[in-house]
């Protein structure tokens, strides 16, 4: 077999050191730029509180049980690469792990679409250690032989790395399943059967082709008749036990969404509740310390976030259905609210009733404001996602840009009381860094890798929070949602407004896997119904005076586009709270 590879890594991610101290730490957060001289200090004070035991939380290995442990590294050979096809037409970069600690195996290589320009500074992949005992199955078996998927060598394409490629598919052992590939260049000669390990099929779990990350089309689609490489996506959830594992499927066919021939491990610790992965309460608290997001708010935002309490001692009502007559005022920490339950349309919550006070509760108060914290597993509790939610009493009107007008007032539409936003920090439970942040945006998000986000005093993220409808984007500009690039309701986020240290007032109000009592919950937590009113709009009517401004074409793309708005913003309508959102027991979707 010959091969041409180019070592591609951010140190710290291999040799002899299993587990990580703070000085391993340091050097990759550095090596990412997320650490400034002024917070290496505190990092490091963390890092030294951290565990250095086998399985431990930060402490470079997981136990997944049944025999198996997992590294992961960010050190990688580059094994072939090319700069056409796939997403924008860029072409792709394919790595397989390099410096392993003694005793762990390449479990499958891993890959990037060339739209990343730091490929090198965010990608990942898991090795594999077999630690079962004499008298159990091994966790991890070389496989008897490999199957050709693919090979470059009748590709119009242009191979920058390695000449030719061929992507191999491990043949596993009877009651073992593959669970990444192998890449050789420049021979056909299969792949040594050492150089990778299959997985005793007990410790895997089904994975669905996710987000295409090649094939040799250069339509900006995949060809879904023809050859392709995606990402793998294990089930989602705080409960689940997939685990991905940085790899890959090369497949000749098939659609994303779909089972695939190459599985993705399974935490057997996770699925009976002894994963000791995880952080223990004093380290989620630090943790966030270190990654703790500033909220920069639109120089013209009007309606500030403020404390729950805040909402609650300043005249906020509880209204009952039937009783409309009766409002309840709130305690100020909201101990008469309904618990549990549902959203059944009984109870909702509103602005005080008197015209000053309600005007005065809408703007909210950022002196003193907090964030509520929620942490939990993810991905097979290999990850901690810290969801930190923000509370804001109102909900400003929408506007709209319609091709050279920019500035189209919506009149009330997009207005309601209590708006919940929040961002999700995912961080390795193998090292203790930060992966990715989640930023909602209305009824969706996005990812953003933590190597492509803005820091602001060191290691932690800034989130633009959106003109009136708050949500969080990680760049300042417009989006115009809706549309299209000359129509849309716009999103418009800005340097230069007040600023959230999201670090100086933070609760954490939730971390279910730590056990009952660990955490007590606040009684609005459990407060399941709407934190507004239901106030159903005439559209035409709020609308009336902007279509008088346009003609034609211009109007019926208007038309078009608040048609397909979400009932949200055609009609006032209040949130429920974090704990019935889908992404509370859920992934981020």
């Amino acid at each position: 077999m010959g091969s041409s590879s180019r070592r591609r890594q951010c140190g710290g991610g291999g040799g002899d050191a299993l587990f990580f101290h703070s000085r391993h730490l340091l050097l990759i957060l550095m090596c990412f730029n997320l650490l400034s001289s002024s917070s290496s200090s505190a990092a490091a004070a963390i890092a030294s509180s951290w565990p250095s035991v086998d399985g431990g939380f930060a402490s470079g290995a997981i136990d997944l049980g049944g025999g198996l442990h997992v590294f992961q590294t960010a050190s990688f050979d580059q094994i072939w690469s090319t700069h056409q096809g796939g997403p924008d037409d860029l072409g792709a970069s394919f790595f397989e792990p390099t410096q392993l600690p003694p005793g762990f195996h390449m479990l499958g290589t891993h890959s990037q679409p060339n739209t990343n320009p730091n490929p090198n500074l965010h990608g990942w992949i898991l090795a594999g250690k077999d630690a079962s005992t004499a008298d159990a199955p091994a966790a991890l078996k070389p496989p008897v032989d490999y199957t050709l998927i693919w090979t470059s060598s009748d590709a119009v394409i242009d191979q920058q790395e390695g000449g030719i490629a061929y992507f191999w598919l491990p043949v596993p052992p009877a009651g073992y399943r593959s669970v990444g590939h192998v890449i050789t260049t420049s021979s056909p000669d299969k792949p040594p059967l050492d150089k990778i390990r299959c997985v005793r099929s007990d410790l895997t779990d089904q994975c669905q082709a996710d987000a295409w990350l090649w094939g040799p089309t250069d339509a900006g689609d995949p060809d879904l008749t023809g050859f392709n490489v995606f990402n793998l996506r294990p089930g989602n959830g705080s409960d689940a036990a997939g685990v991905p594992i940085g790899t890959f499927v090369a497949q000749s066919s098939g659609l994303p969404g779909h089972p695939t021939v190459v599985a993705c491990l399974k935490n057997q610790n996770s699925v009976n509740g002894s994963a000791s992965s995880m952080p223990n309460l004093t380290q989620v608290e630090e943790l966030f310390k270190t990654y703790a997001p500033w909220i920069s708010l639109h120089p013209d935002e009007e309606f500030l976030p403020s404390t729950v309490d805040w909402f609650f001692a300043n005249g906020s009502l509880l209204y009952e259905k039937g009783k409309e007559y009766n409002p309840t005022p709130i305690d100020p920490i909201g101990s008469n609210l309904p618990q549990g339950g549902s959203n059944d349309g009984v109870y909702w919550l509103d602005l005080p009733v008197e015209s000053s006070d309600k005007e005065r509760v809408k703007k909210g108060q950022l002196a003193g404001v907090e964030v509520y914290l929620h942490a939990k597993p993810a991905l097979g509790a290999t990850f901690t996602d810290i969801a930190v939610w923000v509370f804001y009493p109102f909900n400003g009107p929408g506007r709209a840009k319609v091709e050279f007008i920019k500035n189209v007032k919506l009149g009330r539409l997009g207005e309601h009381v209590g708006d919940w936003e929040h961002v999700t920090l995912r961080i390795s439970n193998f090292n203790g860094l930060l992966q990715s942040v989640y930023f909602s945006q209305h009824s969706a998000g996005s990812w953003v890798d933590s190597a492509d986000l803005e820091y602001r005093g060191g290691s932690r993220p800034v989130a633009y929070s959106s003109l009136h409808g708050h949500a969080m984007y990680p760049r300042p500009g417009l989006v115009l949602l809706g549309g299209g690039e000359k129509i849309g309701i716009r999103d418009d986020t800005a340097e230069g407004g007040a600023v959230v240290d999201t670090a100086a007032g933070f609760v954490v109000v939730a971390a279910e896997y730590l056990g009952k009592g660990a955490v007590v919950e606040p009684s609005w937590l459990n407060y399941m119904r709407e934190w507004g009113p239901k106030i159903d709009y005439d559209v035409d009517e709020e609308l009336a005076d902007v279509r008088k401004l346009l003609i034609g074409r211009m109007r019926d793309e208007f038309d078009k586009m608040v048609s397909g708005l979400p009932k949200e913003v055609l009609g006032e309508e209040g949130p429920t709270g974090p704990k019935v959102k889908a992404s509370w027991a859920g992934d981020e979707v």
